[in-house]
């Protein structure tokens, strides 16, 4: 679905952001603004201001600003389409669905109002089990035996539901409706030449609701009392739940999120409630199945960075391997991806009830980073006293290795594995990609990475890049980026928060292309050129962007490192101009001294990198 730019520009027009933000900030009027504590970072004194005036909101601590989408965005975690239709909802609006029939129109208007008819029965149901649980002494000796208070109990959810085969007969008027069936919550059973049956799936188990990052219940977790078997039970794949898209208490977790700055992934719903118990809001669980990469993409909405907990059994191990390969795709130079082992013996929650919150809080400090657990993965097995056993380390390390974006982070493990392998890096990546008869493609891939072993590096050439059959060259960075991303669209999420904010807050038109391209990354996925070329058509944006992207060379390639060093200078350009704007106020406001020295430190290090 695409939703015409025109709309979005009405439905902005239309909506006043001091009332979007106002339902989750408690702001009060200062001068012809309204301030408030910002809710993307922990502070004491308000810095967070939103202009009526201007429909925009900037936190001058943190330096979060943006208009009603983003805000949903960011706050609420919604993808660019699902914060456009809570806005239209709110207003009364319809948002426009571009190119489609009347019958797929009324298909989509079909399942729309299914998904909605399916959380309302959900939420039923989780009403019914939060009632039943004050009524089981069992159900609630189980959750008070876990350390969870009634106010941790109250903020999940958690419920109850009794043994009984068809329970929710009382909830629900009819139990014959096929709602039921579909929700996940009445399992239906016929032998052939019998009569079905129905009854509930859920029995005699605590109950956990899986929500949406809207706050809508999609499902439940269920762990049972006693010794019955499946010890966890979760609801089936249903229009409104799918296992490897969602985790369980992210809703709950957004704001730790930031004001922890890290998310913690854990293996069971029992673990996040029971962290959050204990001091750590900010951990997630997967659903009974190993981490995808839509969980770690989901993730990296929120945070740039990620501890996966496991425990250290030969489980544990298997998951975390599972983890490490949804993580590598989104490993760049901007984000952390750690994995932290506990002692067979322990999860989370008995680990810090034996060795308390700062010795869990120093786990996670010291755990093992994204590129020592690739290491340590492509060393199993084998013998580096060998050559057949260092041969084996670089075919298991290849995969790995080529799963990571291009960036510094790559280069270095290229050079680690190389080390190990006792041969060059340019040798190592010719023997992992070997040119054509008469090709130099290898000679140009492998001239990207260091050498090892007291190889001899050649000298960068400071000559100036030849015009390529005649065409410009680029005006600006600005241009190049556009380039860059928009025929490697994979690479957008490649790419950390700040980026994606910096390049959509550009002037136009180059700001407009990158929220359309993002747009396009949350409603369709990453897609090749001639697919956004027809996304195009008859958009503000077409002539322009459509001249840019074909004055590329066919032969030019996608040069990861181009793009970083172009994101790099573009982040120094800006923070410079802020720097200089914001001088002449750094004696009057505590607030803003404080950001300026944040931005001022940031700058130093871009600089020092760049020399």
């Amino acid at each position: 679905m695409a939703i015409p730019q025109s709309f979005i520009q009405e439905l902005l027009a239309r909506t006043d952001v001091v009332d979007i933000v106002g339902r989750h900030v408690q702001l009060k009027k200062g001068g012809a603004n309204f301030m408030g504590l910002c809710p993307f970072h922990g502070e004491k004194s308000p810095s967070f201001s939103v202009s009526p005036t201007k429909q925009f909101y900037h936190c001058f601590g943190c330096g979060k600003n943006g208009n009603a989408i983003s805000f949903l965005m960011d706050h609420a975690g919604m993808s660019f389409i699902e914060a456009v239709k809570d806005l239209a909802q709110t207003y009364g609006l319809q948002v426009p669905e571009e190119d489609s029939t009347p019958q797929e129109r009324e298909k989509a208007a079909q399942q729309r109002q299914k998904q909605a008819t399916l959380t309302d029965v959900l939420e039923k149901a989780g009403e019914a089990y939060r009632k039943h649980l004050k009524q089981s002494p069992q159900a609630i000796a189980y959750f008070k035996g876990r350390g969870l208070s009634g106010e941790i109990a109250r903020q999940f959810g958690l419920g109850y539901a009794p043994e009984g085969w068809r329970t929710l007969a009382s909830v629900f008027s009819d139990y014959q409706d096929p709602l039921l069936v579909e929700s996940g919550l009445v399992i239906l059973h016929q032998d052939e030449g019998q009569d079905e049956k129905r009854y509930d799936r859920f029995r005699d188990r605590v109950m956990f609701p899986i929500r949406n990052v809207k706050g809508e219940c999609i499902g439940f977790g269920g762990r049972v009392l006693g010794e019955g078997t499946p010890k966890y039970l979760n609801s089936p794949e249903t229009p409104v739940f799918s296992k490897g898209r969602e985790l369980y208490g992210l809703f709950e977790a957004r704001q730790a999120l930031r004001d922890m700055g890290y998310a913690l992934v854990t293996e069971g719903y029992m673990d996040v409630v029971a962290l959050a118990q204990l001091g750590f809001p900010n951990a997630v669980a997967t659903l009974g199945t190993a981490c995808t990469t839509d969980h770690v993409q989901k993730l990296f909405r929120f945070t740039d960075a990620v501890v996966f907990s496991f425990d250290g059994d030969a489980a544990g191990r298997r998951a975390a391997r599972k983890a490490l390969d949804g993580a590598l795709p989104f490993a760049t130079d901007v984000r952390s991806v750690k994995f932290l082992f506990l002692p067979p013996e322990h999860d989370p929650d008995s680990y810090i009830r034996a060795h308390g919150r700062e010795a869990f809080a120093r786990c996670v400090t010291d755990a093992l980073p994204l590129s020592r657990f690739l290491m340590d993965v492509a060393r199993e097995g084998c013998d580096l006293g060998s050559a057949e056993g260092r041969a084996l380390l670089a075919s298991q390390a290849k995969p790995l290795w080529q799963a990571l974006p291009e960036g510094v982070l790559k280069t270095q493990l290229l050079g680690d594995i190389a080390e190990l392998v006792h041969i060059g890096s340019h040798e190592l990546v010719n023997l992992w990609h070997p040119p054509a008869a008469g090709d130099s493609q290898g000679r140009r891939s492998s001239s990207r990475y260091p050498n090892r072993q007291g190889e001899r590096r050649p000298a960068p050439s400071t000559a100036p890049h030849p015009q390529r059959s005649g065409r410009r060259q680029p005006a600006s960075r600005q241009d190049r980026a556009v380039q860059l991303l928009f025929l490697s669209m994979q690479s957008w999420d490649t790419l950390s928060q700040a980026q994606h904010a910096l390049l959509c807050e550009l002037p136009a038109p180059h700001g407009a292309a990158f929220i359309w391209l993002e747009q396009q990354v949350h409603e369709h996925g990453p897609q090749p050129w001639p697919a956004l070329r027809e996304g195009l058509r008859d958009s503000e944006l077409e002539n322009w962007l459509v001249g840019l992207v074909q004055a590329v060379p066919p032969d030019m390639e996608f040069d990861a490192a181009e793009l970083s060093s172009i994101l790099h200078e573009m982040e120094k350009a800006e923070l410079s101009a802020q720097l200089t704007a914001m001088a002449p106020r750094v004696g009057s406001d505590p607030a803003i001294y404080e950001r300026f020295k944040t931005l001022s430190a940031r700058f130093a290090q871009l600089k020092s990198v760049a020399s």
